[in-house]
């Protein structure tokens, strides 16, 4: 969901995709050059820089970072590092932050990437809980003015980001750089509004193959293997009633804030033209002309009404502190803002971990109040490898109503899963987590961590990533 501190485009697009050219120079041992990529509508292409030595400093181990053209003057940042381990087998994963406007190398500095800054602001050390030890990462800023990324932006909802990240990929494996990749198991991890990208950017995906399957197109498939969701804000008409029920009693934490809040809270949500009523009417609106500014109206009601009162007197991402004091100390922002940083990873812009402009844009369409649940049940309902995890004290998008969401779902595990009880995954003895396994789909409440989940259990979050690319239900080791 949007941070509170602070149409889709024709496929045309991607049909006749050829390489032109590239070019490329050496640097040492670093490799800077350009690959232009050629659509029927317009041109695309790859501006990278090949082992920089920033970041990712294990020996034999390839990192590329630059810019993605997805368009014209739309310039997409990514940020890729190969596997420490096997990287010629190993799955390739997508990973993204949400806001929507916050960087997905939130995630590389400080939840999952290959290192972690140090208090100089200057230096790095290498993450052994990085995700890369399993698989091959790639970390991509989306939508445009977000992190490095910079341009033209006209994407205004979730709908409308899908094609982009799709194109993306299509530039990305048509080249040489990363052509062996195509083919590799594809994971799709996001977190935070992760829960609207997620169902709506695999769904996008599906809807593509179908395409090329038919003839339509003549691209490249992406086929989604696993599709991973942390702290996810999925459902808000679930999630924004998990506010209230949060605040009364969190599980393990205890009540959150006073009756007379809590009272208040409780008038706002059920009141006769409160936040449920305004978000079933959002709901009911769909995508007609006037459903903007219904779920706009919907939206804000709810967080100054509900969301506010909840994280009073807390960390929004993480009940146990306080904003004069956070676990996670943003070092990596001022690193990344360093020239000569900037210059080694081909970085042409100032980076912004969470952007205002692209979230205004999403605002403008209500697109936070409105359910991708529909999405996610079809996605469980194909027998997709599904994760739905949250820390549990996180209050933003809470594990309560993470949890309620999946119970909402739609599909054939749902009496299922209301019938499975949760059950402790340990790790040689220590429970870190409650979890639920129905087939291909899991739920997993992680035990003391926030909303940046793998900062804050890296161990348990690599664990689970492990059984995730295996396939597995989750489980005790």
């Amino acid at each position: 969901m949007f941070l509170r501190t602070f149409v889709r485009v024709g496929i045309a697009l991607l049909a006749g995709v050829r390489i032109t050219c590239a070019v490329s120079v050496n640097l040492d041992t670093t490799e800077a050059g350009l690959i232009n990529v050629q659509f029927k509508a317009n041109a695309s292409g790859i501006r990278y820089v090949k082992n920089s030595g920033i970041c990712e400093t294990t020996p034999n181990v390839t990192q590329i970072s630059g810019y993605i053209d997805v368009g014209t003057n739309m310039s997409m940042w990514f940020w890729f590092f190969e596997s420490r381990n096997s990287p010629e087998t190993a799955p390739f994963t997508l990973w993204l932050n949400g806001g929507p406007g916050c960087s997905s190398i939130i995630g590389l500095f400080q939840e999952n990437g290959p290192c972690l800054v140090h208090a100089d602001r200057n230096s790095t050390t290498l993450n052994s809980y990085s995700w890369n030890n399993l698989s091959n990462m790639i970390y991509i800023d989306q939508p445009i003015g977000t992190g490095f990324s910079y341009g033209f932006n006209i994407v205004n909802s979730t709908d409308a980001a899908a094609p982009y990240v799709w194109t993306a990929f299509q530039v990305l494996f048509e080249s040489q750089l990363f052509s062996k990749y195509a083919s590799r198991e594809f994971i799709f991890a996001a977190e935070s509004y992760g829960g609207h990208y997620g169902p709506s950017f695999v769904t996008y995906f599906e809807e593509q193959n179908a395409l090329i399957a038919g003839g339509a197109i003549d691209v490249v498939p992406i086929f989604v293997s696993a599709l991973m969701i942390n702290n996810g804000w999925f459902d808000p008409l679930t999630q924004m009633i998990a506010w209230l029920n949060f605040a009364t009693y969190a599980p393990g934490y205890g009540q959150l804030q006073p009756d007379e809040v809590l009272k208040n809270m409780s008038d706002a949500l059920y009141g006769s033209n409160g936040c449920i009523a305004q978000e079933k009417a959002c709901y009911a609106a769909g995508n007609s002309t006037s459903s903007n500014k219904i779920c706009q109206d919907a939206d804000d009601y709810c967080i100054d009404n509900l969301y506010y009162p909840a994280v009073e007197g807390y960390d929004q991402n993480d009940l146990r502190q306080n904003s004069s004091a956070l676990f996670l100390p943003e070092y990596y922002v001022d690193y990344l803002r360093e020239k000569h940083v900037m210059k080694k990873i081909g970085a042409e812009v100032k980076y912004e971990e969470c952007a205002n402009a692209p979230m205004k844009q999403f605002a403008k369409t209500g697109d936070d109040a409105r359910t991708w649940l529909p999405q996610l049940s079809a996605l469980a309902n194909s027998g997709m490898k599904i994760l739905i995890w949250a820390g549990d004290a996180d209050i933003n998008c809470n594990w309560l109503g993470v949890h309620a969401s999946v119970l909402a779902m739609d599909w054939y595990g749902n009496e299922t899963l209301h019938n499975t009880p949760f059950t402790n995954m340990t790790i040689n003895g220590t429970p870190v987590a409650a979890v639920q396994n129905v087939d291909n789909f899991s739920f997993a409440r992680v035990y003391a961590a926030g909303h940046l989940l793998p900062a804050f259990q890296p161990q348990t979050a690599l664990e689970i990533f492990s059984q995730v690319i295996r396939k597995e239900q989750l489980h005790s080791v």
